[in-house]
C-alpha cells in the first residue's frame, strides 16, 4: 500500500504560479500522473512522468505552462504551474502506478493508476 500526500495548492491571481508536490509514503518505483477535476466536470489528465523521470507528458491545455519533475528526494514529484488561468481552477490529484510498466499508452488513463492522493485545491482568480 502506498499513500500519497499532495501539497502546494492555494489561491493565486491569473498569471501567477504555483508548485504542487506529491510525496509517497515509501520508497518504490513508480510512474506518476497528475489529474484535475473542476466542479461539474469530469476528471482530466494534466501531466505525467515515467518511472525513470526521463519522459514527461502534458495535456494540450497546460503544455508550455506546466513542468512535471522528480525532486532530488526519491519519493517526491513536483508540478510547477505558471501563467495560471481561471480555467485552471480545480482540485488537483496525483496518482501513481507502482513498478516499471511503460507509461506511454496509458499516461492519461485514470484507471491505469493504482493509488491516488486526497487532492489539493487550486483556485485562480481573474
Amino acid at each position: 500500500q502506498v499513500q500519497l500526500v499532495e501539497s502546494g495548492g492555494g489561491l493565486v491571481q491569473a498569471g501567477g504560479s504555483l508548485r504542487l508536490s506529491c510525496a509517497l509514503s515509501k520508497r518504490t518505483s513508480y510512474n506518476m500522473g497528475w489529474f484535475r477535476q473542476a466542479p461539474g466536470k469530469e476528471r482530466e489528465f494534466v501531466a505525467a512522468i515515467n518511472w525513470t523521470g526521463g519522459t514527461t507528458y502534458y495535456a494540450d491545455s497546460v503544455k508550455g505552462r506546466c513542468t512535471i519533475a522528480r525532486d532530488s528526494a526519491p519519493n517526491t514529484v513536483h508540478l510547477q504551474m505558471n501563467s495560471l488561468k481561471p480555467e485552471d481552477t480545480a482540485v488537483y490529484y496525483c496518482a501513481v502506478r507502482q513498478g516499471y510498466d511503460s507509461i506511454h499508452n496509458y499516461y492519461s488513463k485514470a484507471y491505469w493508476y493504482d493509488y491516488w492522493g486526497q487532492g489539493t485545491q487550486v483556485t485562480v482568480s481573474s
